[in-house]
């Protein structure tokens, strides 16, 4: 296959591309061209498709959770089934781990001898950490002050396997400061350097080398929503929580050109929208450049980047992938909100419902399940089926679920 039959995309509609230092833009290429030529390649395609069955657990449930689905739908008028993608149950308890063993399979492959990466709620460090023990890689992760606090667990985690954690002061330290301070690391260390993006977002290749990585989540959801045992049927929709984007786009790209197939994207809406403390860039948010890349972002008249909120440390991002910025504007995708509070209860009702405690990113998608189905049921005259990313789980979130609620608790 030729590179000029099989280019990796650069930009979705009018966002994406590349805009960072001129230092940059040499690693860029390299990287896109290892995209083309190795990532592509049947004996990568092998080797890393292998690690997912034997080492990450692939392929993942799809569980039927029936008491969540009657527990916000009593009379059945609305909801036929919610399907949950159960991405909980991978090795190191989130989607993240998918695209982490790619990308440090291919800085093995490429010749990088030390491997970076930022992370917020800590799955993505604890995914990268995992995947340069697993093939013996030096592994640094760069993580906001902030989230450092209120992620412990997975600092921990990290600090076990071997990464060393650095703490970012500057900004809001969140996932926006350690990306920022990432990228400063990866240019002056560029030669040697792998720095490993756990967004589908970030200057060309990234957002389709994530994307690539994480589509591994629908195409199985999509086969196993056809097996008999589900009801044989395409769903009627497929709802994920979206910060950056990665585990929405994996979702997204199984179903992308089943036109029965509705996307919805859930943000982080904070303490509200209209507090103006919240992370609802693709609802909110005016379109600008963060991190290499042009799509939505929460900035004021300036074009300067504001801070954004939310109770989950993944969510906490002023911006989004490239590719959900065009899915919102085509129109081929509908973004909602859930505030904080929202999140915690959907948390609860899950947990208690159906045994599952997620990760509070993953909570703001199970905040709007039950007015996606009553807005489809109206429109298709009839019960509706949901296919939903559980995306993580939410041992990393207990202290912050605690200190909410008490265990006895209603949600």
């Amino acid at each position: 296959m030729t590179q000029a039959a099989n280019p990796v995309p650069s930009h979705y509609g009018p966002y994406g591309g590349r805009f960072v230092s001129e230092t940059l833009i040499p690693a860029l290429d390299e990287l896109t061209e290892a995209v083309k030529t190795v990532v592509r390649s049947d004996d990568f395609q092998r080797e890393w498709r292998g690690l997912l069955g034997s080492y990450v657990g692939r392929p993942t449930a799809l569980t039927n959770a029936r008491r969540f689905a009657r527990a916000i739908d009593p009379e059945g008028k609305s909801l036929a089934r919610v399907l949950l993608k159960r991405e909980d149950l991978c090795h190191t308890g989130a989607h993240k781990i998918n695209n982490a063993i790619g990308q440090v399979l291919l800085a093995k492959r490429m010749g990088k001898t030390r491997v970076i990466a930022e992370t917020g709620a800590g799955q993505h460090g604890v995914a990268t950490a995992t995947a340069c023990a697993l093939f013996g890689l030096p592994c640094e992760v760069y993580m906001g002050e902030e989230d450092v606090r209120r992620q412990a667990p997975n600092v921990g985690r990290m600090r076990i396997l071997g990464a060393k954690v650095l703490p970012v002061t500057s900004g809001s330290r969140t996932l926006k400061d350690a990306m920022n301070e990432a990228l400063r690391d990866w240019v002056t260390h560029v030669r040697t350097t792998y720095y490993c993006i756990g967004s589908a977002a970030g200057p060309h290749p990234y957002p389709e080398l994530v994307a690539s990585l994480q589509a591994v989540i629908g195409e199985e959801a999509r086969a196993q929503c056809l097996a008999p045992e589900n009801g044989g049927a395409l769903p009627d929709a497929a709802v994920a929580c979206v910060g950056g984007g990665s585990n929405a786009i994996g979702l997204f790209r199984g179903f992308m050109n089943d036109a029965s197939v509705a996307l919805f994207g859930v943000e982080a809406a904070g303490h509200g929208v209209e507090t103006g403390k919240h992370a609802a860039t693709l609802g909110a948010g005016r379109v600008g450049i963060l991190h290499g890349s042009k799509s939505y972002v929460l900035c004021d008249d300036e074009g300067q980047i504001q801070e954004a909120h939310s109770i989950s440390a993944g969510l906490d991002y002023p911006g989004v992938g490239p590719e959900h910025a065009w899915l919102r504007d085509s129109g081929r995708a509908t973004y909602l909100s859930a505030t904080d509070n929202e999140a915690l209860v959907a948390g609860y009702l899950i947990a208690r419902c159906e045994g599952i405690i997620p990760a509070l990113e993953t909570s703001h998608a199970f905040a709007r399940v039950g007015s996606i189905a009553k807005g489809l049921a109206k429109e298709r005259g009839r019960p509706v089926s949901l296919v939903v990313a559980s995306s993580g789980r939410g041992d990393k979130d207990l202290e912050t679920l605690l200190a909410r609620y008490e265990p006895g608790d209603k949600a």
